[in-house]
């Protein structure tokens, strides 16, 4: 996952802790900000107070924060590396280079590329991001520049924006604030030569006769405020001309001091009242002195405002443009005269890698890729990409299979077109459901359904097979802790969701000759989602399971909890092991790259002998220095004893390390630490590299290229025949998402049928027989006292036979 910087840190205020990067204290709060890619500037505020940030740099997708590998180091305080050099000609005032910007008290001073030039400085992470992405600027014309210390400066605008900068050297900064200073006079000298000119045809007549309504309310105002005072001093001066006919009375002396303040007292009164009239004055000076510069500011925003509305109105039109065009595009022949045979692979031109001039070419012909021989009876030629080919049915495509398919399994499968979808428009009516009961366009799948997903646990099977083999139970358990872990190796890059099967759809996976096992899934339940799958080896293993999917879509994430308890029984020494799932977890689904997290505790407990292994996956934080994706597990015997020691990460690999005990503080034992019993290291498992191209592909593994590839002899009620997703594998979408909503209005149709027949027999007093699955029974677990669906048997022999009237016609 890509590392970004945090925004908004709040921390302790910053003159108490020691900025990273050497250099005295953090930088003083002054303000935040920074660009849309930094965390802001000073936003460790102060006790009691909380610091903002300000994202005023351009770019997409504000608030979309990937995933963080962890803190990247910090700079020393002399810096690394030049500054650069002035540019713009040798021009005094413009200027560009590396500068360390303060980012948070996590990073500290991070490298940064800084660009001066026309007044502004704007500042990028690397010299090459100064073609597509800014993240950040500040206008001179308004900014302070205050120098800190031999190389800290400081540059604010007094609002929401504010740079804390360390140059790497005195001399280094010293060139960086003169071109600063002498950018910024001159930017002040046009702006005030902007101001002077008055570009008053830029403002509207509306916008003219608005300010003078409103100028001339307030002159009204002040022209009250000025009867008021007239008043206030005629009455103040007959007010002291009565005290002072009072003073040249004979009165006791107590009294003219009374009356000597009450008439100062009403002097003051005056001179208060005239000094208000003469502020409102001044206001309604200064009003009428910056109008002009009001109307001007008003009607830049108006601009832009319009501006963005026309960028907006034109991207939506071009967007449809394409889809349209797109729609209506005729594709070349997949095998135009004198071009190689079926042999060749159509994605590949006489180029070795793709430019980006020949994406366009990739997303069209990827249509053309049919895993398929050519003599299906199925070709296309010039026609759209719907095909024209809509009236043969899948059966017929797909019944002339050659043997030898089976054999050779496929490497490749068509490569994933571009399609866009507004995923917003989607998923904010979805916020809280559950994902299952949400209507959702192939768009967002890959071509696999749950089923399929479910046998690629067995990727790793060999684990399993070697687990097989060892004598010692812990041993054992080692080994089948790394195959659990295994199970979510591909997923890391899998962020597409599988489709969800039909009620009574299965999947059969026949690798008995080649591996040595046999596997079957049974969609068993359709709501809640619950898949049934018995998978069992020649090497002696059983593996038997029961998922049920509850998903929960939360608006920035989708929290995926799979439900149900997984067995795997060795024949030869009887060790029974179950455990249970972890939680997955989507983020960034509105905005973002999505990227997928495992969390959770998993028990694996082995049921004949007690031992018991803990696995701890541990959730990706921000703040940790761990490396990401980690696991680590505990395998003990039934008295708590530690003999072995797990490390690694769900996404490459598994260590093993054997715990000896050594001579604790108090005679007594003590657990060696793993790095010092690294000699008993053994790696367990580690991920199989992807294929070639995977990217292009769904991010599909070898084995999960090879599942959805046409086998004869299979249930008619097999995911590979599914239409809708054989067509969606094959990139007709549009097609794959009209077969789509007639699957599902079909199961809808068995469900109402199957409830008004349940409505009836309880009526009429008659017992009526719930759904029950096919190829497993519904019972009782005699280890975990569940009640879960177990294989009952039969299936195989029907394929031997070829006997398949009791499927139900789903598809």
């Amino acid at each position: 996952m890509a590392a970004t910087e945090l925004r908004g840190v709040v921390g302790p205020g910053p003159a108490a802790i020691a900025a990273p990067g050497g250099g005295g204290t953090g930088p003083p709060v002054v303000g935040s900000g920074g660009g849309r890619g930094d965390s802001a500037p000073g936003s460790g505020a102060a006790p009691g107070t909380v610091a903002t940030a300000s994202a005023s740099g351009p770019g997409p997708g504000a608030g979309a924060v990937a995933a963080a590998a962890g803190p990247a180091p910090v700079p020393p305080a002399g810096g690394s590396g030049g500054s650069g050099g002035s540019g713009a000609g040798g021009s005094g005032s413009a200027r560009e280079g590396w500068l360390f910007k303060w980012t948070n008290y996590i990073k500290g001073y991070q490298r940064r590329w800084f660009v001066l030039s026309n007044g502004l400085l704007s500042y990028y992470r690397s010299k090459a991001e100064m073609r597509h992405t800014c993240r950040g600027t500040i206008n001179l014309a308004t900014a302070n520049i205050t120098v800190e210390d031999s190389c800290n400066f400081i540059i604010s605008n007094g609002g929401a924006q504010t740079y804390h900068l360390k140059a790497s050297s005195e001399v280094e900064r010293q060139r960086w604030v003169t071109a600063l200073e002498l950018a910024k006079a001159k930017a002040v000298k046009m702006l005030a030569e902007s101001d002077e000119s008055g570009d008053e045809e830029s403002v509207s007549q509306t916008d003219k006769t608005e300010l003078q309504n409103t100028l001339r309310t307030l002159s009204s105002k002040v022209e009250d405020l000025s009867t008021c005072n007239d008043l206030i001093a005629k009455h103040g001066t007959a007010l002291q001309r009565s005290l002072s006919e009072l003073e040249s009375l004979r009165l006791p002396a107590e009294s003219n001091e009374k009356i000597k303040q009450v008439n100062e007292r009403a002097t003051l009164f005056r001179i208060t009242s005239n000094a208000m009239i003469n502020a409102c004055r001044d206001f309604l000076m200064l009003a009428q002195t910056h109008s002009k510069k009001w109307q001007k500011s008003l009607q830049y925003e108006r601009d832009q405002r319009i501006r963005l509305e026309e960028t907006l109105e034109q991207l939506a039109k071009q967007h449809n443009h394409l889809e349209r065009a797109f729609r209506g595009a005729t594709v070349l022949p997949a095998h135009p005269s004198g071009s190689a045979g079926p042999g060749k692979d159509q994605c590949c031109s006489g180029k070795g890698d793709m430019s980006d001039e020949d994406d366009e070419n990739e997303f069209f012909d990827a249509p053309e890729i049919i895993t398929m021989p050519e003599n299906l009876g199925h070709k296309r030629t010039g026609s759209n990409i719907s095909g024209a080919s809509s009236d043969i049915s899948l059966d017929e495509q797909y019944k002339h299979q050659l043997e030898e398919t089976k054999k050779e399994k496929r490497t490749k499968i068509p490569y994933k077109p571009n399609y866009s979808l507004n995923l917003w428009s989607i998923m904010k009516n979805c916020i809280g459901k559950e994902l299952s009961k949400i209507p959702m366009p192939v768009n967002f799948n890959e071509p696999l359904s749950m089923l399929q997903r479910l046998t690629e646990d067995l990727e790793y099977h060999e684990l399993l097979d070697r687990a097989a083999k060892c004598e010692n139970s812990l041993e054992q358990l080692c080994y089948v802790a790394a195959f659990t872990v295994s199970s979510y190796s591909t997923t890391v890059f899998r962020t597409s969701k599988p489709f969800n099967p039909l009620l009574g759809e299965t999947f059969e996976l026949d690798r008995l000759e080649e591996n040595g096992y046999r596997s079957l899934c049974e969609q068993v339940s359709h709501h809640p989602p619950a898949a049934a799958h018995h998978a069992e080896s020649k090497n002696g293993w059983t593996l038997r399971q029961e998922i049920k999917i509850t998903s929960k879509f939360r608006g920035k994430y989708l929290s995926i909890m799979p439900l149900g308890t997984i067995h795997c029984i060795f024949k030869e020494t009887g060790h029974h092991y179950t455990w249970k799932k972890v939680t997955t977890t989507v983020h960034n689904i509105i905005v973002g790259k999505l990227w997928i997290d495992q969390s959770g505790e998993i028990d694996i407990i082995n049921h004949k002998t007690g031992d018991k292994c803990n696995l701890k996956f541990v959730p990706y934080s921000y703040f940790s220095r761990d490396v990401a994706r980690k696991v680590t597990g505990e395998v003990t015997d039934p008295s708590g004893k530690v003999h072995f020691v797990l490390l690694g990460t769900w996404d490459e690999k598994m260590d093993c390390f054997k715990v000896q005990p050594v001579v604790g503080e108090n005679g007594g034992d003590a657990r060696q630490r793993s790095y010092e019993a690294e000699e008993s290291r053994v790696m367990l498992w580690r991920r199989n590299p992807l294929p070639k191209n995977a990217e292009n592909m769904y991010y599909f593994s070898e084995l999960a290229l090879t599942l959805n590839a046409w086998e004869a002899g299979t249930a008619p009620t097999d995911s590979r025949l599914r239409p809708d997703q054989r067509l969606m594998e094959n990139g007709r979408w549009d097609e794959a998402n009209a077969e789509k909503q007639r699957l599902e209005e079909k199961q809808r149709l068995a469900r109402k049928k199957r409830e008004a027949e349940a409505v009836k027999a309880t009526e009429d007093g008659t017992p009526y027989d719930p759904y029950k699955a096919l190829w497993f029974k519904r019972e009782k677990d005699p280890v975990t006292k569940e009640l879960t669906h177990t294989y009952r048997g039969g299936y195989w022999e029907c394929k031997e036979k070829q006997e398949w009237t009791a499927c139900p016609d789903i598809f």
